[in-house]
């Protein structure tokens, strides 16, 4: 995967208890396969597909229309690199999915895409 820098992101609004803040900044390990000055993708610990990764800002926001109405391009650069990373470890065709709030799946409250591919995914998803 091609990435722009090997450095880890250093970003202005971070929470130090944030572990997707930490992930961002180098300061906890993680498979990452894609990051931008903006973004960071890694595989998930727990893959639900042969192809599971969370791509997150690295700005810390919330959920995604915290996401959304702070800045609606970091929000696009997010789902791109989603696209990216699709494309580039497997065939291009992906699930991208957005939880937001804990009756909806959200574990860790700082935005985070998941790519999910690399098998047929059925519908309804839940």
């Amino acid at each position: 995967m091609t990435e722009t820098s090997d450095a880890p992101a250093v970003s202005a609004t971070t929470d130090p208890d944030c572990v997707f803040c930490r992930i961002a900044a180098g300061g906890v390990p993680a498979d990452v396969v894609a990051r931008t000055e903006r973004v960071v993708a890694f595989r998930d610990l727990d893959p639900q597909a042969p192809l599971h990764v969370l791509v997150v800002p690295v700005d810390h926001h919330r959920d995604a229309p915290s996401l959304a109405a702070a800045d609606p391009s970091l929000l696009a650069e997010v789902l791109a690199t989603a696209a990216r990373v699709a494309a580039e470890l497997g065939d291009g065709q992906f699930r991208f999915v957005l939880n937001t709030g804990e009756r909806a799946g959200q574990s860790v409250f700082h935005v985070h895409g998941h790519v999910l591919a690399g098998r047929p995914l059925q519908w309804p998803p839940g």
